[in-house]
């Protein structure tokens, strides 16, 4: 079994969207980062490296006798052994996964980049390890989960605003409120402000999510900002990416 000595990790933990789990450049100073001194390399197949990195289900059993225990990070000069830790890449994509000592892929990370390039050069000529897994359901994206295909090409702080917006949308579709949702469309479309008026709440939140889904603009940012005002918990994380109190 191939080896990497000191890896630098930064883990991203219960994340099911790889989208979430940040590469490199995108890592913060505030972000915890580990060293493992010692980690199993497995190279697989494409479809089962997209399982793991975008998915929270069980990992093949196979896969994990193969790496029980030889796995160590280091901690305060202490070396501690870690039941089901390795780094895992198809020859593109490459990630850190520890379980936790359960049998799905909690805690999540990228590699530094150098890193990464010994693993390219580590694998390159390698055949992948083929392991059974049943892949039981065909992942399905909603507005808590959204599609990798919304969140492409924005950095990491818009993908949390965004992700804070579709909560906030998310929980204005539990009041039922017309008069509510109508405002709200107003405040994101003031052009249409007639044309709603009829209409009744789910055509009209579903036309502003339906608008409001793809890219991320200062109108997303405004809607967003508005929407979470006077919710202790989503005023939180919009102070934690934005680093301002909500206005």
């Amino acid at each position: 079994m191939l080896y990497l000595h000191d890896v630098w990790v930064n883990w991203f933990e219960g994340e099911e969207n790889g989208y979430n789990v940040c590469h490199f450049h995108e890592w913060r100073k505030e972000d915890t980062v580990e060293l493992l001194d010692q980690t199993p390399l497995i190279k697989v197949e494409t479809v089962l490296f997209h399982y793991i990195e975008n998915d929270l289900s069980d990992l093949p059993q196979q896969l994990l006798e193969d790496v029980y225990q030889k796995s160590f990070v280091r901690k305060n000069h202490e070396r501690i052994q870690l039941d089901y830790c390795f780094i895992v890449t198809d020859g593109v994509g490459i990630l850190a996964v520890d379980t936790l000592g359960y049998h799905i892929p909690i805690k999540k990370s990228r590699l530094i980049p150098r890193q990464e390039q010994l693993v390219y050069d580590m694998v390159e000529s390698l055949e992948p390890t083929i392991y059974n897994f049943e892949d039981r359901t065909k992942k399905e994206y909603h507005i808590l989960s959204p599609s990798p295909k919304l969140m492409k090409g924005l950095t990491r702080k818009e993908r949390q605003l965004k992700q804070l917006l579709f909560m906030a949308l998310d929980q204005l579709h539990s009041t039922g409120n017309p008069a509510e949702i109508r405002y709200w469309y107003t405040e994101w479309n003031p052009t249409k402000y007639q044309e709603i008026q009829k209409q009744n709440f789910d055509d009209v939140w579903n036309k502003l999510y339906e608008e409001a889904k793809d890219g991320w603009t200062l109108r997303h940012e405004h809607l967003c900002e508005r929407l979470v005002k006077g919710q202790p918990f989503f005023e939180k994380l919009w102070e934690l990416e934005k680093g301002t109190k909500v206005n």
